[in-house]
């Protein structure tokens, strides 16, 4: 373990036990020796990160480590409407979520079901376009639709492969339920912004579209 306490190599027999006693002396010492000038180290240590964290008795004050709420990075950057948006949102889809779930139906279902009772007889590539989505995507959403008796598929009077799609009078009722408590809260809304905050808001909205021009 420590090769300075070694036993020397030619000792004579009766010499040995003393020397062994006297080695296992040393050695118990030094061991001792090492573990205080260890601890003493350590504590020296210890006691010096103590000073350095502490001025005069005040403990250190770490708020250089908090990064600014306000950096130089956010400048420009419109969170309170950004959270506006979301919140408005969130409430916004809140009431048709909830009847929606009572048929285990989600925001996709929703979806089809408004724009395709807003416009009879469009195509299954024409709500592609609007909705942005996968085929696969679609797919899934409609047969579900179909199936439930909300939407039915009309194959095309020229085109064969075209399918227009329309909703049944079940589909109909779900597109007007899920609507109503949206219109109700679009136009609270519009009543505590003001006169001429429908005009403002619509032309908002629009410009908040991708490839919407002024």
């Amino acid at each position: 373990m420590f090769p300075f306490f070694k036993l020397p190599r030619k000792v004579t027999k009766r010499g040995r036990p003393f020397v062994r006693r006297r080695a296992r002396r040393m050695l118990a010492a030094g061991i001792k020796s090492i573990k205080l000038t260890y601890l003493s180290i350590h504590v020296a240590n210890g006691n010096q990160r103590e000073r350095n964290d502490c001025v005069a008795g005040q403990p250190r004050d770490n708020s250089q480590h908090v990064p600014d709420a306000k950096s130089k990075k956010d400048e420009g950057i419109d969170f309170e409407i950004i959270e506006l948006l979301f919140f408005a949102y969130r409430d916004f889809t809140s009431d048709p979520d909830a009847i929606l779930e009572k048929s285990g139906f989600g925001r996709a279902h929703h979806r089809v079901v408004h724009f395709v009772n807003r416009e009879p007889g469009m195509t299954v590539a024409d709500l592609l376009d609007t909705l942005k989505i996968t085929k696969q995507s679609l797919a899934r959403v409609l047969k579900q639709l179909i199936d439930s008796g909300y939407i039915r598929q009309v194959t095309g009077p020229e085109d064969r492969r075209q399918r227009m799609l329309y909703t049944t009078r079940e589909g109909q009722a779900l597109a007007r339920a899920l609507a109503e408590p949206q219109s109700r809260r679009i136009a609270d809304a519009l009543a505590k912004a003001g006169p001429g905050a429908r005009d403002v808001v619509k032309r908002f909205l629009a410009n908040m579209r991708n490839g919407t021009a002024d």
